[in-house]
Protein backbone atom coordinates (compact mmCIF):
# COMPACT_ATOMS: atom_id res chain seq x y z
CA UNK A 1 0.00 0.00 0.00
CA UNK A 2 1.16 3.24 -0.97
CA UNK A 3 1.33 5.08 2.42
CA UNK A 4 3.80 5.79 4.98
CA UNK A 5 3.59 3.41 8.79
CA UNK A 6 5.82 4.07 11.55
CA UNK A 7 5.62 1.89 14.73
CA UNK A 8 7.65 1.50 17.85
CA UNK A 9 11.61 2.97 18.23
CA UNK A 10 13.08 3.88 15.19
CA UNK A 11 16.54 5.54 15.02
CA UNK A 12 16.50 9.13 13.52
CA UNK A 13 18.38 7.87 9.82
CA UNK A 14 17.85 4.57 8.00
CA UNK A 15 21.46 2.42 8.03
CA UNK A 16 23.03 3.99 11.59
CA UNK A 17 24.27 2.56 14.74
CA UNK A 18 20.99 1.96 16.71
CA UNK A 19 21.41 0.97 20.53
CA UNK A 20 19.54 -0.13 23.32
CA UNK A 21 20.31 0.92 26.96
CA UNK A 22 23.19 -0.94 27.67
CA UNK A 23 24.98 -0.14 24.40
CA UNK A 24 23.96 -3.30 22.27
CA UNK A 25 23.31 -2.62 18.32
CA UNK A 26 19.95 -3.64 17.33
CA UNK A 27 19.71 -5.39 14.17
CA UNK A 28 18.25 -3.86 11.22
CA UNK A 29 16.53 -5.64 8.35
CA UNK A 30 15.51 -3.98 5.10
CA UNK A 31 12.00 -6.05 3.81
CA UNK A 32 11.96 -4.65 0.00
CA UNK A 33 10.71 -5.39 -3.23
CA UNK A 34 12.21 -6.00 -6.76
CA UNK A 35 15.59 -5.46 -4.91
CA UNK A 36 16.44 -2.07 -3.93
CA UNK A 37 13.68 -0.03 -6.05
CA UNK A 38 9.95 -0.88 -4.66
CA UNK A 39 8.25 -0.63 -1.99
CA UNK A 40 10.50 -1.63 1.41
CA UNK A 41 10.11 -1.50 5.18
CA UNK A 42 13.29 -1.26 7.60
CA UNK A 43 12.84 -3.34 10.76
CA UNK A 44 14.74 -3.35 13.72
CA UNK A 45 15.49 -6.92 15.64
CA UNK A 46 16.66 -7.31 19.29
CA UNK A 47 18.49 -10.48 17.93
CA UNK A 48 20.05 -11.35 14.80
CA UNK A 49 17.06 -12.18 12.07
CA UNK A 50 19.61 -14.55 10.36
CA UNK A 51 20.51 -16.84 13.17
CA UNK A 52 19.06 -20.84 11.37
CA UNK A 53 19.88 -23.55 13.73
CA UNK A 54 17.92 -26.11 12.19
CA UNK A 55 16.89 -27.04 8.65
CA UNK A 56 13.73 -29.40 8.09
CA UNK A 57 12.52 -31.31 5.57
CA UNK A 58 10.63 -29.57 2.60
CA UNK A 59 7.14 -31.05 2.27
CA UNK A 60 6.17 -31.37 -1.02
CA UNK A 61 3.36 -29.75 -2.63
CA UNK A 62 2.68 -30.23 -6.21
CA UNK A 63 -0.79 -28.72 -7.81
CA UNK A 64 -2.33 -31.38 -9.97
CA UNK A 65 -5.14 -30.17 -12.47
CA UNK A 66 -8.29 -32.80 -12.97
CA UNK A 67 -9.70 -33.90 -15.96
CA UNK A 68 -12.06 -31.36 -16.66
CA UNK A 69 -14.55 -30.98 -19.26
CA UNK A 70 -15.19 -27.33 -20.53
CA UNK A 71 -18.17 -25.98 -19.00
CA UNK A 72 -19.46 -23.78 -15.90
CA UNK A 73 -19.20 -25.24 -12.74
CA UNK A 74 -21.34 -24.62 -9.35
CA UNK A 75 -18.59 -25.34 -6.66
CA UNK A 76 -19.99 -26.58 -3.38
CA UNK A 77 -17.11 -25.25 -1.05
CA UNK A 78 -19.29 -25.72 2.44
CA UNK A 79 -18.66 -29.45 1.29
CA UNK A 80 -15.26 -29.55 1.11
CA UNK A 81 -12.73 -31.26 3.30
CA UNK A 82 -10.95 -29.56 5.36
CA UNK A 83 -9.58 -29.04 9.75
CA UNK A 84 -6.38 -27.63 10.52
CA UNK A 85 -4.35 -24.34 11.06
CA UNK A 86 -4.57 -21.26 8.52
CA UNK A 87 -2.08 -22.91 6.78
CA UNK A 88 -2.67 -27.06 6.84
CA UNK A 89 -6.72 -26.22 6.18
CA UNK A 90 -6.02 -25.38 2.75
CA UNK A 91 -8.03 -27.25 -0.02
CA UNK A 92 -6.49 -25.84 -3.57
CA UNK A 93 -9.64 -25.42 -5.88
CA UNK A 94 -7.97 -23.61 -8.91
CA UNK A 95 -4.98 -22.31 -10.46
CA UNK A 96 -2.93 -21.27 -12.79
CA UNK A 97 0.70 -19.67 -13.31
CA UNK A 98 -0.59 -15.89 -11.80
CA UNK A 99 -2.92 -17.78 -8.98
CA UNK A 100 -3.91 -19.95 -5.98
CA UNK A 101 -7.03 -20.18 -4.61
CA UNK A 102 -7.89 -22.36 -2.07
CA UNK A 103 -10.61 -22.72 0.71
CA UNK A 104 -9.56 -23.25 4.35
CA UNK A 105 -11.90 -24.13 7.16
CA UNK A 106 -9.97 -23.35 9.74
CA UNK A 107 -10.26 -25.33 13.38
CA UNK A 108 -7.36 -24.58 15.23
CA UNK A 109 -4.87 -22.12 15.73
CA UNK A 110 -1.25 -21.96 14.45
CA UNK A 111 1.96 -23.69 16.47
CA UNK A 112 4.88 -22.25 14.10
CA UNK A 113 5.19 -19.06 12.38
CA UNK A 114 4.51 -18.88 8.68
CA UNK A 115 6.17 -16.90 5.60
CA UNK A 116 5.27 -17.12 2.32
CA UNK A 117 8.36 -16.65 0.16
CA UNK A 118 6.46 -17.46 -3.24
CA UNK A 119 3.52 -15.26 -3.57
CA UNK A 120 1.49 -12.52 -1.69
CA UNK A 121 -1.77 -13.58 0.07
CA UNK A 122 -4.80 -12.46 0.37
CA UNK A 123 -7.59 -13.95 3.17
CA UNK A 124 -11.08 -13.68 2.84
CA UNK A 125 -12.26 -14.07 5.98
CA UNK A 126 -16.08 -15.84 5.81
CA UNK A 127 -16.95 -16.55 8.79
CA UNK A 128 -15.53 -16.62 12.61
CA UNK A 129 -12.65 -14.75 14.23
CA UNK A 130 -9.04 -14.53 15.35
CA UNK A 131 -5.83 -12.36 15.74
CA UNK A 132 -3.13 -12.33 12.87
CA UNK A 133 0.03 -12.00 14.44
CA UNK A 134 3.02 -10.80 12.29
CA UNK A 135 6.64 -9.15 12.76
CA UNK A 136 4.62 -5.70 12.08
CA UNK A 137 2.10 -6.08 15.07
CA UNK A 138 -1.71 -8.11 15.42
CA UNK A 139 -4.82 -7.18 13.78
CA UNK A 140 -7.95 -8.70 14.86
CA UNK A 141 -10.13 -10.44 12.36
CA UNK A 142 -13.77 -10.87 12.27
CA UNK A 143 -16.00 -11.46 8.84
CA UNK A 144 -15.91 -9.77 5.76
CA UNK A 145 -11.91 -8.99 6.40
CA UNK A 146 -9.47 -9.22 3.18
CA UNK A 147 -6.24 -9.55 5.09
CA UNK A 148 -3.87 -8.59 2.20
CA UNK A 149 -0.10 -10.24 3.27
CA UNK A 150 2.84 -9.25 1.15
CA UNK A 151 5.29 -12.28 0.23
CA UNK A 152 8.24 -11.98 3.29
CA UNK A 153 5.80 -10.96 5.68
CA UNK A 154 6.05 -13.86 9.01
CA UNK A 155 2.58 -14.33 10.22
CA UNK A 156 0.25 -16.37 12.24
CA UNK A 157 -3.49 -16.77 13.11
CA UNK A 158 -5.15 -17.43 16.60
CA UNK A 159 -8.61 -18.48 16.10
CA UNK A 160 -11.06 -17.26 18.57
CA UNK A 161 -14.15 -18.66 16.81
CA UNK A 162 -13.71 -21.18 13.56
CA UNK A 163 -13.26 -19.82 10.42
CA UNK A 164 -13.84 -20.45 6.93
CA UNK A 165 -11.22 -18.13 4.64
CA UNK A 166 -11.40 -17.83 1.01
CA UNK A 167 -7.48 -17.38 0.11
CA UNK A 168 -5.78 -16.20 -3.04
CA UNK A 169 -2.28 -16.62 -3.68
CA UNK A 170 -0.54 -14.67 -6.06
CA UNK A 171 2.39 -14.36 -8.28
CA UNK A 172 2.29 -10.93 -8.24
CA UNK A 173 1.65 -7.71 -5.48
CA UNK A 174 -1.62 -7.33 -4.75
CA UNK A 175 -2.27 -3.55 -4.79
CA UNK A 176 -5.63 -1.09 -5.25
CA UNK A 177 -6.53 -0.75 -8.34
CA UNK A 178 -5.05 1.80 -11.12
CA UNK A 179 -8.21 3.36 -11.73
CA UNK A 180 -8.93 4.98 -8.20
CA UNK A 181 -5.40 6.13 -7.78
CA UNK A 182 -3.46 9.21 -8.51
CA UNK A 183 -0.44 9.48 -10.06
CA UNK A 184 1.11 9.74 -6.10
CA UNK A 185 -0.47 6.62 -5.42
CA UNK A 186 -3.10 8.38 -2.80
CA UNK A 187 -7.13 7.34 -3.52
CA UNK A 188 -9.18 9.33 -5.40
CA UNK A 189 -12.04 11.40 -4.22
CA UNK A 190 -14.40 8.77 -6.65
CA UNK A 191 -12.89 5.32 -5.18
CA UNK A 192 -15.25 3.10 -3.28
CA UNK A 193 -13.07 2.99 -0.25
CA UNK A 194 -10.32 5.32 1.09
CA UNK A 195 -6.77 4.83 3.16
CA UNK A 196 -9.02 5.80 6.28
CA UNK A 197 -10.62 2.43 5.69
CA UNK A 198 -7.53 0.23 5.73
CA UNK A 199 -6.38 -1.69 9.40
CA UNK A 200 -2.61 -1.21 9.42
CA UNK A 201 -0.90 -3.43 12.76
CA UNK A 202 -1.18 -2.42 16.27
CA UNK A 203 2.57 -2.54 17.42
CA UNK A 204 2.87 -4.88 20.72
CA UNK A 205 6.26 -4.60 21.09
CA UNK A 206 8.89 -7.10 21.09
CA UNK A 207 7.79 -11.05 22.31
CA UNK A 208 9.77 -13.04 25.03
CA UNK A 209 13.07 -14.56 22.94
CA UNK A 210 12.83 -18.41 22.39
CA UNK A 211 13.48 -20.93 19.45
CA UNK A 212 11.18 -20.69 16.87
CA UNK A 213 10.42 -22.88 13.60
CA UNK A 214 8.79 -21.09 10.73
CA UNK A 215 7.49 -22.88 7.33
CA UNK A 216 8.55 -21.09 4.71
CA UNK A 217 6.58 -21.34 1.53
CA UNK A 218 8.46 -21.80 -1.70
CA UNK A 219 7.51 -22.35 -5.21
CA UNK A 220 7.31 -26.49 -4.50
CA UNK A 221 6.65 -26.76 -0.99
CA UNK A 222 7.12 -25.78 2.59
CA UNK A 223 10.34 -26.05 3.99
CA UNK A 224 10.59 -25.83 7.72
CA UNK A 225 13.71 -24.31 9.68
CA UNK A 226 14.52 -23.50 13.19
CA UNK A 227 15.03 -19.84 13.83
CA UNK A 228 17.25 -19.54 17.19
CA UNK A 229 15.63 -16.63 18.53
CA UNK A 230 12.16 -15.75 17.92
CA UNK A 231 11.31 -13.42 14.70
CA UNK A 232 8.54 -10.92 16.44
CA UNK A 233 11.81 -9.47 18.44
CA UNK A 234 10.80 -6.39 17.36
CA UNK A 235 11.43 -2.93 18.67
CA UNK A 236 10.22 -0.90 15.83
CA UNK A 237 9.81 -0.43 12.25
CA UNK A 238 8.71 1.58 9.44
CA UNK A 239 8.06 1.86 5.66
CA UNK A 240 5.50 0.97 3.23
CA UNK A 241 5.48 -2.57 3.01
CA UNK A 242 3.29 -4.36 6.02
CA UNK A 243 0.09 -6.48 6.19
CA UNK A 244 -3.16 -5.03 6.18
CA UNK A 245 -7.08 -5.36 6.31
CA UNK A 246 -9.88 -3.92 4.31
CA UNK A 247 -13.12 -5.38 5.10
CA UNK A 248 -15.79 -5.52 2.43
CA UNK A 249 -18.54 -4.00 4.44
CA UNK A 250 -16.49 -0.47 3.61
CA UNK A 251 -16.85 -0.96 0.44
CA UNK A 252 -18.95 1.82 -0.88
CA UNK A 253 -20.86 1.07 -4.45
CA UNK A 254 -20.62 2.59 -7.30
CA UNK A 255 -24.15 3.03 -9.04
CA UNK A 256 -26.04 4.14 -11.58
CA UNK A 257 -28.83 5.05 -13.67
CA UNK A 258 -28.28 1.88 -15.67
CA UNK A 259 -26.65 -1.48 -14.95
CA UNK A 260 -22.72 -0.82 -13.99
CA UNK A 261 -20.33 -3.03 -15.33
CA UNK A 262 -17.89 -5.32 -12.82
CA UNK A 263 -14.64 -2.88 -12.63
CA UNK A 264 -16.47 -0.32 -10.85
CA UNK A 265 -16.95 -2.96 -8.21
CA UNK A 266 -13.06 -3.25 -8.62
CA UNK A 267 -11.62 -3.50 -5.18
CA UNK A 268 -7.59 -5.21 -5.74
CA UNK A 269 -5.60 -5.53 -8.84
CA UNK A 270 -2.64 -8.10 -9.45
CA UNK A 271 -0.65 -9.39 -12.12
CA UNK A 272 -2.86 -11.44 -14.03
CA UNK A 273 -6.27 -10.98 -11.86
CA UNK A 274 -8.57 -8.44 -10.54
CA UNK A 275 -10.44 -9.50 -7.26
CA UNK A 276 -14.03 -6.90 -6.95
CA UNK A 277 -16.54 -7.00 -4.28
CA UNK A 278 -20.40 -6.82 -4.84
CA UNK A 279 -22.30 -5.59 -1.46
CA UNK A 280 -25.79 -4.39 -0.98
CA UNK A 281 -26.10 -1.55 -3.23
CA UNK A 282 -29.69 0.29 -4.22
CA UNK A 283 -30.16 -0.88 -8.28
CA UNK A 284 -30.40 1.46 -11.18
CA UNK A 285 -32.96 4.06 -11.43
CA UNK A 286 -33.89 4.39 -15.22
CA UNK A 287 -37.47 3.94 -15.78
CA UNK A 288 -36.73 1.08 -18.21
CA UNK A 289 -33.77 -0.47 -16.15
CA UNK A 290 -33.22 -4.34 -15.63
CA UNK A 291 -31.09 -4.43 -12.72
CA UNK A 292 -30.32 -7.69 -13.47
CA UNK A 293 -27.00 -8.45 -15.17
CA UNK A 294 -27.01 -8.79 -18.86
CA UNK A 295 -25.76 -12.07 -20.16
CA UNK A 296 -22.13 -11.89 -21.42
CA UNK A 297 -19.34 -13.63 -23.22
CA UNK A 298 -15.87 -13.89 -21.10
CA UNK A 299 -13.62 -13.24 -24.20
CA UNK A 300 -10.37 -12.95 -22.11
CA UNK A 301 -10.76 -14.18 -18.80
CA UNK A 302 -12.13 -16.64 -16.37
CA UNK A 303 -14.50 -15.60 -13.77
CA UNK A 304 -14.72 -17.12 -9.91
CA UNK A 305 -17.93 -15.73 -7.70
CA UNK A 306 -17.61 -16.55 -4.39
CA UNK A 307 -21.32 -16.27 -2.93
CA UNK A 308 -20.91 -14.48 1.08
CA UNK A 309 -24.40 -14.14 1.98
CA UNK A 310 -28.01 -12.29 0.92
CA UNK A 311 -30.20 -13.20 -2.15
CA UNK A 312 -28.16 -13.57 -5.13
CA UNK A 313 -30.44 -12.28 -7.59
CA UNK A 314 -29.18 -13.33 -11.11
CA UNK A 315 -28.58 -17.08 -9.98
CA UNK A 316 -30.70 -20.14 -8.46
CA UNK A 317 -29.55 -22.65 -6.39
CA UNK A 318 -26.65 -20.71 -4.49
CA UNK A 319 -25.80 -21.30 -1.75
CA UNK A 320 -23.36 -19.00 0.93
CA UNK A 321 -19.70 -20.70 0.59
CA UNK A 322 -20.69 -21.75 -3.51
CA UNK A 323 -18.41 -20.72 -6.07
CA UNK A 324 -19.96 -20.52 -9.83
CA UNK A 325 -16.90 -20.80 -11.96
CA UNK A 326 -17.37 -19.34 -15.55
CA UNK A 327 -14.63 -20.21 -18.13
CA UNK A 328 -13.75 -18.18 -20.91
CA UNK A 329 -15.14 -19.26 -24.32
CA UNK A 330 -18.43 -19.43 -23.13
CA UNK A 331 -21.86 -16.92 -22.45
CA UNK A 332 -23.33 -16.40 -19.02
CA UNK A 333 -25.84 -14.50 -17.54
CA UNK A 334 -28.73 -14.32 -15.22
CA UNK A 335 -30.94 -17.74 -15.61
CA UNK A 336 -34.46 -18.28 -15.95
CA UNK A 337 -36.82 -16.02 -14.76
CA UNK A 338 -34.30 -14.08 -12.86
CA UNK A 339 -34.39 -11.32 -15.38
CA UNK A 340 -37.99 -10.70 -15.31
CA UNK A 341 -37.98 -11.68 -11.35
CA UNK A 342 -35.35 -8.27 -10.81
CA UNK A 343 -37.30 -5.84 -12.64
CA UNK A 344 -38.98 -3.03 -10.61
CA UNK A 345 -36.60 -4.36 -7.70
CA UNK A 346 -34.94 -0.86 -5.84
CA UNK A 347 -32.13 -2.69 -3.90
CA UNK A 348 -30.00 -6.20 -3.65
CA UNK A 349 -29.03 -7.23 0.01
CA UNK A 350 -26.36 -9.85 -1.81
CA UNK A 351 -22.58 -9.86 -0.58
CA UNK A 352 -19.96 -11.59 -2.95
CA UNK A 353 -16.87 -11.79 -3.81
CA UNK A 354 -14.98 -12.17 -7.76
CA UNK A 355 -11.66 -13.13 -9.16
CA UNK A 356 -11.53 -12.67 -12.56
CA UNK A 357 -8.13 -14.61 -13.99
CA UNK A 358 -6.84 -13.37 -17.79
CA UNK A 359 -5.37 -16.99 -17.88
CA UNK A 360 -7.19 -19.95 -17.88
CA UNK A 361 -7.93 -21.68 -14.61
CA UNK A 362 -7.19 -25.33 -14.03
CA UNK A 363 -9.37 -26.95 -11.45
CA UNK A 364 -8.09 -29.64 -8.71
CA UNK A 365 -9.99 -32.87 -8.41
CA UNK A 366 -10.87 -31.76 -4.77
CA UNK A 367 -12.75 -28.93 -6.46
CA UNK A 368 -14.34 -31.43 -8.78
CA UNK A 369 -15.64 -33.88 -5.78
CA UNK A 370 -17.90 -31.27 -4.75
CA UNK A 371 -18.89 -29.87 -8.38
CA UNK A 372 -22.94 -29.93 -9.59
CA UNK A 373 -22.76 -31.66 -12.56
CA UNK A 374 -26.40 -30.34 -13.65
CA UNK A 375 -25.26 -26.81 -13.13
CA UNK A 376 -24.23 -26.10 -16.92
CA UNK A 377 -27.87 -27.03 -18.22
CA UNK A 378 -29.39 -24.66 -15.30
CA UNK A 379 -30.38 -22.10 -18.19
CA UNK A 380 -32.44 -24.29 -19.65
CA UNK A 381 -36.19 -22.72 -19.24
CA UNK A 382 -38.49 -25.28 -17.87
Amino acid sequence: MPFYQKRGAIPDKRHIQFRDDSGNLYWEELISRKGFSHMYSNVYHIHPPTAVEAVGELKKINLKSADQTHRHHHIRTANVNSTGDAISSRIPLFFNADVVISKAHVTESMKSLYRNGNADEVLFIHHGSGTFKSNFGNMGLRPGDYVVIPRGVIWQIDVSQEMRILVTESAGPVETPTRYRNKFGQLLEHSPFAERDIRTPEFVGPVSDTPMEVEVKLQHGIQTYGYQHHPFDIIGWDGYYFPFIFNINDFMPITGKIHQPPPVHQTFQAHGFVICSFVPRLFDYHDDSVPAPYAHSNVDSDEILYYVEGNFMSRKGIDEESISYHPMGLPHGPQPGKIEESLGAKETNELAVMIDTFKPLYMTEAALSVDDEDYPYSWIDS
